[in-house]
């Protein structure tokens, strides 16, 4: 699940055109943090931390049952380039 995050922020921090020095200095946070948030390497994440992270860049968190199959708009937001 952790790997899943990191791909989407990675991929719309990318798109976004910021690199990931200005995302981790803009919030404060280390470069190697951003790293392992991004790989799915990262060990403990705060929700704050995640979630700042997340407004940062125009994504939001979700929570829904487990094992549910995706919404029609998750499959579309999947669906674009």
């Amino acid at each position: 699940m952790l790997f899943d995050i990191g791909e989407k922020i990675k991929k719309e921090r990318k798109h976004r055109g910021i690199t990931q020095m200005k995302l981790a200095q803009d919030l404060g946070i280390s470069r190697t943090t951003v790293i392992q948030i991004e790989s799915g390497t990262i060990q403990e994440i705060g929700v704050r931390k995640l979630i700042r992270i997340l407004d940062y860049l125009g994504l939001e968190l979700r929570v829904r049952a487990a094992g549910s199959p995706p919404t029609l708009d998750e499959l579309m937001q999947e669906s674009k380039p």
